[in-house]
């Protein structure tokens, strides 16, 4: 399999979202389950839009659907942990946009795990592909490290 990257820290995320595990995310094996991940990188995301006024799930003209997802397993979490969701934008394009997301086990500073999704903004009605607005564009701009601008 060769080298494998180091597990990403804090400090490698430009923005934070706080999120709480639930007593019906341990699964029998006694650790949250692999798909409670996902959940957690969708509401991180979603959550950090919708605070900044960049997405109403009702009303807004575009909306972002994920196409594409993956993660990296590195440690277990499980009901009561607190986790803090690392984001930040991998690239962007005209009408889609690639999320890293890490997630951090109570205070730790290395990931538990470290997972992406892509979203390609389309129109509400058609679902047809739109152009990111210069409002998101600009939020999603900030998500970027220094050197991926």
């Amino acid at each position: 399999m060769g080298d494998k990257p180091p597990i990403r820290t804090r400090s490698e995320y430009m923005e934070f979202y706080a999120l709480q595990t639930r007593w019906n995310d341990n699964d029998i094996y006694g650790h949250m389950n692999n798909v409670v991940h996902y959940s957690l990188f969708d509401t991180a995301v979603n959550g950090w839009l919708m605070e900044r006024g960049l997405l109403d799930p009702h009303t807004s003209e575009t909306i972002g659907l994920v196409v594409e997802t993956g993660c990296k397993y590195h440690a277990e979490m499980a009901f009561p942990d607190k986790v803090t969701a690392g984001l930040r934008v991998a690239q962007l394009s005209s009408s889609s946009i690639k999320y890293e997301v890490a997630l951090f086990r109570n205070d730790e500073d290395t990931a538990t795990a470290e997972g992406f999704f892509v979203h390609v903004y389309v129109n509400r009605d058609t679902r047809r592909p739109s152009k990111i607005e210069d409002t998101r564009r600009a939020a999603f701009q900030s998500l970027m490290k220094v050197g991926d601008k």
